[in-house]
């Protein structure tokens, strides 16, 4: 019984799998780390209190969702004759928190969770306290995604380091820069076994495996003069 019950349940998972019903935004093109842009012209402060990273993680399938909140620590965007020419932006991981909506069986609470993605597992706090991110190049977009964030106009590349690894992720990004200020917004995903963060990911339990790799992104960063 205890076979056919595992068996089923990845079967499961295959099928779940296949639908891919949780994912709502494109893959990020992930390659080594790159050379870091230069900075040129105008430097702009993130205003940290505007700024903030969403995040979202499910099991296979789309089933049981969880979302939430990062802090932008710090961070700065570098602005060249009307354009975004750097960035870099310093992310508090010790400021993660779980959205209590996201969290509806009655036997699970949303500060275990944190707990959770805090220790080493996962993102391993104490030793990894920041992440961040460091745009290696910004480019025109010709054609946005149908999953990218609404208004996307350029391609932006970056260094993004979690839990002390680097890896340079490519996505579509939402980029606007006016007198004394600029923004950049994007949603993406990537599978966050390429930084090594693999609970969970293991096809020797059917159980954990059923957690998906896929970690959704959604930057909305500010910088003003």
């Amino acid at each position: 019984m205890k076979k056919i019950s595992v068996i089923a349940l990845v079967g499961v998972g295959l099928l779940l799998a296949s639908c891919d019903k949780g994912k709502t935004a494109e893959t990020a093109a992930t390659a080594q780390e790159q050379t870091v842009a230069e900075s040129k012209g105008e430097t702009l402060a993130v205003d940290t209190v505007g700024s903030v990273v969403n995040w979202k993680a499910f099991h296979k399938g789309g089933m049981a969702p969880r979302w939430g909140t990062l802090t932008v620590k710090s961070g700065d965007i570098s602005v060249d004759a009307g354009q975004v020419s750097a960035g870099n932006f310093v992310i508090d991981m010790n400021s993660i928190k779980v959205d209590p909506a996201s969290v509806t069986e009655k036997d699970k609470k949303p500060a275990d969770l944190e707990a959770h993605l805090k220790n080493p597992d996962f993102f391993d706090v104490a030793k990894n306290p920041t992440s961040d991110f460091k745009i290696t190049s910004v480019t025109d977009l010709k054609e946005a995604p149908k999953d990218a964030v609404a208004g996307a106009n350029k391609t932006v590349s970056g260094n993004l380091t979690l839990s002390g690894k680097t890896m340079n992720v490519t996505f579509p990004a939402k980029v606007e820069v006016a007198e004394n200020s600029a923004a950049i917004q994007a949603k993406f995903t990537v599978n966050r076994a390429d930084w090594g963060l693999k609970f969970g990911t293991s096809e020797a339990d059917p159980a954990e495996w059923m957690i998906s790799k896929d970690i959704e992104i959604a930057i909305d960063v500010k910088a003003k003069k």
